[in-house]
């Protein structure tokens, strides 16, 4: 098993990604509203100056989604990174978001399953 780590630097493009992840057999994804410490930095910044162009919100509440699942195997995580990077384009430029991966000792509660024997997320 492996955990996915993929921080999506631009929320709009979330279901597009979802949709992509679900096309390769990923079934259960985490998904968690974030922020990094450049944002954060340049929040605290912006916040110090008394004139903005642009409304506060616009500028200050931008944030970005930060996606968690597991797979089965390194095969899975490959064809993962490939779908994002169709999606999102490359990720080694600037304002595309990182994916990483990593392999799990162990994982319990992954495959439930309902009552009526269909799988639960």
């Amino acid at each position: 098993m492996f955990m996915i780590l993929f921080v999506l630097d631009e929320p709009s493009r979330l279901d597009e990604v979802l949709e992509g992840w679900s096309e390769i057999g990923i079934q259960g994804v985490t998904i968690i509203e974030s922020t990094g410490f450049y944002r954060r930095q340049i929040k605290r910044s912006k916040l110090h100056l008394t004139f903005l162009v642009e409304p506060p919100s616009s500028i200050l509440e931008e944030g970005n989604i930060t996606l968690f699942t597991a797979v089965e195997d390194q095969a899975l995580v490959e064809r993962c990174l490939q779908k994002t990077e169709q999606i999102v384009g490359d990720l080694e430029k600037p304002h595309s978001g990182v994916f990483m991966s990593w392999p799990l000792s162990s994982a319990k509660g992954l495959h439930k399953h309902s009552e009526e024997g269909k799988k639960t997320p």
